[in-house]
C-alpha cells in the first residue's frame, strides 16, 4: 500500500511512520507547512509547525530512509481555519480549531492532494481505533484514555476513514517515547504540542483583539440591568469567571459567570452558576462516520476535547443533532463541537448552535 505519513515534526507521528515501514508499506513523509511566517522554534509544548518542526521531521524521515516532502498549506490553514476562528468569535460563538483542521485540512485537502497523486491512504500519529465492520470502517477511542483523540477525529466521513491510517490505536504514549528512542529519533522526548498550535504564546485574547480591536459594550444580569463595561466580547466565553470586570456585586454576593454572548447588541449577560446548567443541545451541520442515524437512541456525548462523556438520547429533528443529556451540563458555548458515540465508536458530530 502507498502510504502518505503525514509528520509533524512530533513523536507521535514518526513512530506512526516507522511503524508503516516495518509493516511494509511504501511510505513517503510529507510535513504541512501551515503558517506564512513560520517561527524559527517552538516555545516549549506551545504551537507547532515551526521551522524546527520541519526539521525534526525531516530527520526522522532520514532515520526511516523514507522520501521526504513539505506541502505548503498557508493559505488553505489561513482561510479554513485561522479566519473561520476569528469569525467564529464575532459572531459570539467559541470555536476548536483542532477540528475543524482535521476535517478542512488534514483529511480533506491532504488526503485529495494525496489521492490523486496515487497514494492509497493518509496516516497520522493520532491515537484512536479504526475497526473493520462488513464493508465499513469505524472510528473507535484510542486504547490510552488519557490521549484518546477520537474527539478532534469526530467530524470525518466515512470516505475519509475508509483512507485513514491511526497506526497508534493500540499503545500508550509512554510505549510510543520508548519506541522513539529505541528507535533512534531524536524527537523522542520532544515535548507534546499544547493550545492553538497558531497562538503559540497562548495568548488568545491578545490574538483576537489584533484581528478584532477593541469594541466596548456592556455587560448586564439576566434581567438585563448593566453591571459594567467590556471592550470586546471575543474576550469571554460561555461559563468564564474571572475577569468580567464587574462593577456591582451579586445581592448574595456569589460569583457571576458569562451565560451568553450577545453580538448583535455587543452584549455580554452573566449570572449565577445555576443558570448555566443546560440540559439540551441543538447541533447544526450534523457529520456521521457512517451512515445518518435518525433515532432517538441512547448513547453518550461529549463537548470538549478531553471531556467526560455523558449519557443522552440523541436525534436528528430538522436536520438539527439533538442531545439530551442525562444530567445538566455547565460552560457549554456555541461553536463548540459535540461529538456522539455508541459505546467507544464514534458516530457523528455537530457544531453546537445553542444550548437550553
Amino acid at each position: 500500500m502507498r502510504v502518505l505519513a503525514a509528520m509533524s515534526g512530533g513523536v507521535d507521528s514518526a513512530v506512526a511512520a516507522a511503524r508503516l515501514v516495518d509493516a511494509g508499506h511504501d511510505v513517503t513523509g510529507v510535513h504541512l507547512a501551515l503558517s506564512r511566517n513560520p517561527q524559527s522554534y517552538r516555545t516549549g509544548a506551545r504551537g507547532c509547525c515551526s521551522l524546527e518542526d520541519s526539521h525534526d521531521a525531516r530527520r526522522a524521515a532520514d532515520v526511516l530512509g523514507i522520501d521526504f516532502y513539505v506541502w505548503d498549506f498557508a493559505a488553505e490553514f489561513q482561510q479554513d481555519v485561522v479566519d473561520d476562528f476569528v469569525a467564529e468569535y464575532r459572531a459570539g460563538r467559541t470555536p476548536n480549531p483542532c477540528l475543524r483542521c482535521n476535517e478542512k485540512i488534514k483529511f480533506s485537502a491532504v488526503l485529495a492532494r494525496g489521492r490523486a497523486l496515487g497514494f492509497d491512504a493518509v496516516a497520522t500519529g493520532h491515537y484512536a481505533r479504526l475497526v473493520r465492520s462488513g464493508d465499513e470502517v469505524e472510528l473507535h477511542r484510542a486504547v490510552d484514555p488519557d490521549k484518546d483523540q477520537s474527539y478532534v477525529l469526530g467530524v470525518l466521513t466515512q470516505e475519509q476513514l475508509r483512507h485513514s491510517l491511526f497506526p497508534l490505536a493500540d499503545s500508550p504514549k509512554s510505549a510510543v517515547r520508548d519506541e522513539a528512542a529505541r528507535r533512534g529519533l531524536s524527537v523522542a522526548k520532544k515535548p507534546d504540542s499544547h493550545d492553538i498550535c497558531f497562538i503559540p504564546d497562548g495568548d488568545t485574547q491578545g490574538f483576537l483583539s489584533r484581528y478584532l480591536g477593541d469594541a466596548p459594550g456592556d455587560v448586564v444580569d439576566a434581567g438585563g440591568v448593566k453591571l459594567g463595561i467590556h471592550h470586546g466580547s471575543h474576550r469571554f466565553t460561555v461559563g468564564q469567571r474571572r475577569g468580567l470586570g464587574l462593577q456591582i456585586p451579586a445581592p448574595d454576593g456569589s460569583p457571576r459567570y458569562v451565560l451568553r454572548i450577545e453580538p448583535v447588541s455587543n452584549t455580554v449577560v452573566v449570572g449565577s452558576r445555576e443558570e448555566l446548567a443546560v440540559t439540551t443541545l441543538h447541533g447544526i451541520r450534523p457529520t456521521w462516520t457512517q451512515s445518518p442515524v435518525e433515532g432517538p437512541w441512547r448513547g453518550q456525548a461529549q463537548y470538549r476535547a478531553h471531556g467526560t462523556p455523558v449519557d443522552a438520547t440523541i436525534r436528528l429533528a430538522d436536520g438539527e443533532l439533538v442531545v439530551e443529556l442525562d444530567q445538566p451540563a455547565s460552560g457549554i458555548a456555541p461553536g463548540q463541537s459535540v461529538v456522539v458515540f455508541d459505546g467507544d465508536k464514534v458516530v457523528g458530530s455537530a457544531t453546537i448552535d445553542r444550548a437550553s
